[in-house]
């Protein structure tokens, strides 16, 4: 009877210790879970070239130090609500002072600019260079019949799109004659290149950075009036709280700056690979450009 009653106390006490083992455990789980999400990163990207290929690109890289990259595509709208409202970590394609100032205007005091990696990027209106004759936005007017009333335009919430719109078009006296036809950046550029391969007249939205210069004969429409605006800066954007949250990749992006020549071979780089092989094209550009990539990348 006495060695049943030591028996219970035994088991029961086992059971107590068991039970906060268990507790113990879950902490810890929960920990680890903490911070397993904390090494989760979510980039948005634009469909923009140099936005697609920087964000390969630090997918590529951030995966090297033990992170979970979540690429994800929205337009420029959904993308600086999506950082104001957390669910976006980090966008590297912010271009200011303006082709996205309504957005920082809306959206700037709930996120951290995390500083410039590139400082020559313009808007631009192109055309082939067998267009002799039309060197300049105001050599546009009373032309409408010979691009087919026609700009060729990218997606409808870009900035360059409510430039073009809202200041190109009135100030050269193009509403009426011209409609600014909004598609995507892909659909552009092949509309582009069909023009080319077919000797036709073509004007475009384009811009600086881009691959396309290097691949077409195209050249830029001159600016007198200045209506596309100076050249801008492309930033690095995180949510709120991005640098307490995230101070190793921050450190990283303050540090990541590419020139013309690094930033058109990376996007040649991804642009060229198959569908589904851009990380693999960025890690092969990576191994091409160690000493680039150690300024900003210590792994």
């Amino acid at each position: 009877m006495v060695f049943g009653t030591r028996s219970r106390r035994l088991v029961a006490l086992l059971a107590a210790f068991a039970a906060l083992v268990l507790v113990f455990a879950g902490c810890g789980g929960r920990q680890a879970q903490t911070g397993q999400q904390a090494k989760t990163i979510n980039i948005g990207f634009i469909s923009w070239d140099e936005d697609i290929a920087v964000s390969h690109l630090y997918k590529v890289l951030l995966e090297k130090k033990g992170y979970h990259v979540n690429l994800q595509e929205l337009e420029a709208g959904p993308m600086y609500a999506g950082l104001a409202q957390g669910n976006v970590d980090l966008f590297l394609d912010g271009w200011l002072p303006q082709t996205h100032a309504d957005y920082w205007k809306q959206y700037g005091n709930k996120l951290e600019d995390l500083g410039v990696w590139y400082d020559q990027a313009t808007l631009n209106l192109a055309v082939p260079k067998y267009l002799t004759d039309v060197n300049s936005i105001s050599d546009l007017p009373g032309r409408g019949a010979q691009f087919n009333h026609v700009i060729t335009g990218i997606d409808p919430g870009a900035g360059e799109t409510r430039t073009v719109k809202d200041s190109v078009m009135p100030a050269y006296g193009l509403n009426g004659e011209f409609t600014l036809q909004t598609s995507s950046t892909t659909a552009m550029l092949a509309s582009l290149e069909k023009a080319i391969n077919e000797h036709r007249p073509i004007v475009v939205t384009l811009w600086h950075p881009h691959w396309a210069y290097a691949r077409y004969p195209i050249k830029d429409l001159q600016d007198p009036k200045g209506a596309m605006g100076k050249p801008e800066q492309i930033h690095a954007i995180g949510r709120g709280n991005f640098s307490n949250d995230f101070p190793e990749i921050t450190d990283m992006v303050k540090k990541f700056k590419l020139n013309d020549q690094q930033l058109a071979s990376l996007e040649n780089a991804i642009n060229s690979a198959p569908k589904g092989q851009e990380d693999m094209a960025a890690q092969n550009w990576v191994n091409q450009n160690q000493a680039v990539v150690n300024t900003f990348f210590h792994q």
